[in-house]
């Protein structure tokens, strides 16, 4: 697909005044090399709602609310401060909203119901009865014990087998040790392996093996990991860069990416090199 300019960007626009909006966003994306589809998979925003926002229609973004979201998402994968942008969308369409309250939430919160408290007069009642029984209970096993059955009144005592089984504790089945983190440590020697886990939000990830087999393509949710492998080379791409902690071969990339940036890398066996 063409990522050239559309007839669109011959407009002219009067000297002194800003571009518009979708005009710049435009302008950045056809100088970082990317296509819309791209732009689309990378911030999860529809190609649709991309090309209207590049003509200025803000109609199919559901809202200023949600316009705004998508300004700032399509300005960081671009490269542009999306701060000045924001303003003039301020600017051209009325102002931002005004907060919401905060007095329904503290309401909320002051007529919150008490934790119950444990009643202590029940349990007690259910002790001194439990202690009765219990009393009760070895009284009358007791007094109806048959005469010459224990050892003080000359009955027989038990044999020296039955109370060393009766004593005997029984063994304890080990539990098997929960596997730590260092086991990725143990990635074969003959493989590149990659571990990508989502720690500071959610990012859009593609992997491809060497021969071009897509190994995944979507979105990888905070807390969600997803491990890779390959016989020579794997290539990834990253939507949101900085929410992800990476593992090449057993290593830890030491690398910061940035919140919101694309990453492209490849890394082959061995210690983690991008390509």
């Amino acid at each position: 697909m063409s990522i050239g300019n559309s007839p669109e960007d011959d407009r002219t626009f009067p000297a002194g005044d800003r571009d518009p909006i979708g005009r710049a966003l435009q302008q950045a994306r056809i100088a970082a090399c990317l296509t819309v589809e791209e732009v689309s998979a990378s911030t999860r925003v529809r190609t649709p709602i991309v090309h209207a926002i590049e003509e200025d229609d803000f109609s199919r973004c559901g809202g200023d609310v949600y316009a705004r979201g998508h300004i700032r998402t399509l300005a960081r994968v671009v490269g542009l401060d999306p701060a000045p942008l924001i303003e003039q969308f301020d600017a051209e369409h009325g102002g931002r909203p005004a907060p919401t309250p905060a007095a329904p939430l503290f309401e909320a919160e002051r007529i919150r119901p008490e934790p119950r408290r444990p009643n202590w007069t029940a349990a007690m009642v259910a002790a001194i009865v439990a202690v009765v029984g219990f009393v009760g209970f070895t009284m009358f096993d007791d007094n109806d014990a048959p005469k010459g059955t224990t050892a003080a009144d000359g009955g027989p005592a038990p044999a020296p087998e039955q109370a060393t089984s009766a004593a005997k504790p029984k063994p304890v089945k080990p539990v098997a040790p929960k596997p730590t983190e260092s086991a990725i440590a143990a990635v074969p020697q003959d493989k590149v392996t990659i571990k990508l886990s989502a720690v500071d939000g959610k990012s859009w990830i593609s992997a491809k093996a060497h021969d071009g087999k897509l190994l995944f393509d979507g979105l990888l949710l905070e807390g969600e990991t997803k491990t890779f492998q390959d016989d020579e080379r794997i290539d990834l791409v990253l939507g949101n860069a900085g929410a992800i902690e990476l593992y090449v071969n057993g290593k830890k990339v030491a690398d910061k990416f940035e919140s919101g940036q694309v990453e492209r890398l490849t890394y082959t066996k061995g210690d983690p090199q991008a390509g």
